[in-house]
């Protein structure tokens, strides 16, 4: 398996991220995104820009890594768009893998965006579908 730094000299417009907000979280995700079940994920907007994360581009590949910074899988931006919470719906909810019904995202959503910096019924969301091009841990890693 390539180290990530190999990885990223290979790809030098990639991003590297963890899915979530802790260990657990991230590899609960991983393990949906390598199941092919999750297709989908988003973010609070203010995370992006000025110092922050930069915003995924369509046909763009990032790296999302292990908890320990790790590379798990690379991943192509196939959509993104931007909308507020209170127009979520169930469609992209189900392309998250992680959710059983809008209700269960809102739930969710709003306890990460709280722990993260902060929820309101107008919060601007970045909305991305993505597909895998290459799981790490299907390379011996």
């Amino acid at each position: 398996m390539p180290s990530l730094q190999e990885i990223i000299d290979a790809n030098p417009d990639a991003e590297t991220f963890r899915f979530g907000d802790t260990q657990v979280l991230c590899d609960e995700i991983l393990a949906l995104v390598r199941s092919g079940r999750k297709t989908a994920t988003c973010e609070a907007m203010r995370v992006y820009g000025d110092g922050g994360d930069a915003f995924p581009e369509v046909g763009r590949r990032d790296i999302a890594l292990e908890w320990d910074g790790r590379p798990a899988v690379m991943v192509e931006t196939t959509e993104v768009t931007i909308r507020r919470w209170h127009d979520m719906d169930a469609a992209f909810v189900a392309a998250q893998g992680e959710f059983r019904d809008l209700a269960h995202w809102q739930t969710g959503y709003r306890a990460y965006f709280e722990r993260t910096g902060g929820w309101s019924d107008d919060i601007e969301i970045m909305c991305e579908r993505f597909r895998v091009v290459t799981d790490y841990a299907a390379q011996g890693a």
